[in-house]
């Protein structure tokens, strides 16, 4: 699913026009992105949970030549779906 038809789908749902609901869909969005950069963690009730997390420097191997390469520590952002989310794709 492509950003435009979660719009038109939540648009659909909502009962909102594509707009308001681009709009509306940006905002989350920012949001969580706000919220991570500032908290570390979002947990969204029964749909799961945002965390960032600090991954470890460490040794890996370019595929082209072989040669033994570090890779850099960086923060990544992990998801972690609650049970209702779960229970749901079962």
């Amino acid at each position: 699913m492509t950003k435009t038809e979660l719009v038109s789908r939540i648009a659909e749902k909502a009962g909102l026009t594509k707009a308001d609901s681009e709009k509306a869909l940006n905002a989350f969005l920012s949001a969580v992105e706000e919220t991570l950069i500032n908290e570390g963690k979002l947990t969204l009730t029964g749909f799961g949970t945002f965390v960032v997390e600090e991954r470890k420097e460490r040794k890996g191997r370019n595929p082209r030549t072989g040669k033994e390469i570090t890779i850099p520590a960086c923060k990544v952002v992990k998801f972690r779906p609650g049970k209702l989310l779960k229970e749901a794709v079962k």
